[in-house]
């Protein structure tokens, strides 16, 4: 994207939260949290070559990493910055281990953690158990509580950093061994280049900013359980990356903006009168589906990169 484009893009976005109905806006809130969260995945698919299954593991550390404190009455700001530290902490003392496999076989592993997680947190009274952590507190910035348009903002500005972030990281020194090693390990690490270190790196960054849009989503919702973090949420952030361009800096928010409006679309279309009531997941089940099977036979690279080729084929588009 060109500054124009990007300054147009933004312009629009802050823009818009004033406008939606309470309704439209919890959509949009949580489309940027999922596009954060997916900014994480496509560094780490995209760049470093690594597939992860689990990262909503990293969504929910981050949600009870900021909720927990809260609700015992430590400052709301704070339980916020725990959050990506959290994240980033349990990242690195699973990355260490894990990131020894490689394939499908990191991609179960990660799984795995997400599924023992889930139990832990359902088994965990601490936490809420099974029925989950009620009365977190709004978010509170300089005195002031948040309501619906605040957390649309912080969203906003959570995106924002995340994306920073990752065009500062894909075009640094530690970017290009990145994307060096997802092409040939072996060339990269006879190269000079600290594999190993640079995926925990990155895994870890991946992991604070999934962290840090749990500790929004905790306190927008005001409730958290095990159920809010399904393996389907983990499934779903892959194919927001897939689906939106793995390897780009807008594909993530490209994704998550087509994949949410899209089932918010069909969840609409699933309770309508004469529906029934398995209709809503089936549906969101087969967008996920026939998207998938869509962008690996047509658009291979994602629908971002797609774009920008057509806009430089043709000059007037």
């Amino acid at each position: 994207m060109n500054r124009w484009t990007i300054g147009a893009v933004a312009a629009v976005t802050l823009a818009l939260p004033p406008l939606l109905p309470e309704r439209h806006l919890a959509t949009f809130v949580l489309l940027l949290l999922a596009a954060t969260v997916t900014v994480g995945v496509s560094l780490l698919m995209g760049y470093a070559g690594q597939v992860s299954l689990g990262q909503a593991s990293f969504y929910a550390i981050g949600a009870y990493a900021a909720a927990l404190p809260a609700v015992h009455g430590v400052p709301t700001l704070l339980g916020l910055a725990l959050a990506p530290v959290a994240a980033a902490v349990a990242a690195v003392l699973l990355g260490a281990p894990l990131l020894r496999l490689r394939g499908h076989h990191l991609a179960f592993a990660t799984l795995a953690v997400q599924l023992i997680l889930l139990s832990l947190l359902a088994q965990a009274d601490w936490a809420g158990g099974a029925i989950g952590l009620q009365g977190v507190p709004r978010l509170t910035i300089v005195g002031v509580e948040l309501r619906d348009v605040g957390y649309a903002y912080t969203a906003w500005l959570v995106l924002a950093a995340a994306l920073l972030i990752a065009r500062n990281v894909v075009d640094s020194r530690p970017g290009r061994a990145l994307r060096a090693a997802a092409t040939s390990e072996t060339a990269a690490a006879a190269s000079g280049v600290a594999v190993g270190r640079h995926r925990l790196a990155v895994f870890t960054l991946s992991a604070a900013m999934a962290g840090l849009a749990g500790g929004v989503y905790a306190f927008y919702l005001g409730y958290l359980s095990p159920g809010s973090f399904p393996v389907l949420l983990s499934i779903e952030f892959v194919v927001m990356a897939v689906v939106g361009g793995l390897g780009t800096i807008a594909g993530p928010v490209v994704g998550a903006t087509v994949i949410v409006l899209l089932v918010q679309l069909l969840n609409t279309l699933g309770t309508l009168p004469g529906m029934p009531d398995y209709a809503p997941s089936v549906l969101s089940y087969a967008v996920y589906a026939v998207l998938l099977i869509v962008c690996v036979l047509y658009l291979p690279r994602g629908l971002a990169p797609a774009l920008r080729l057509r806009r430089t084929a043709d000059p007037n588009a």
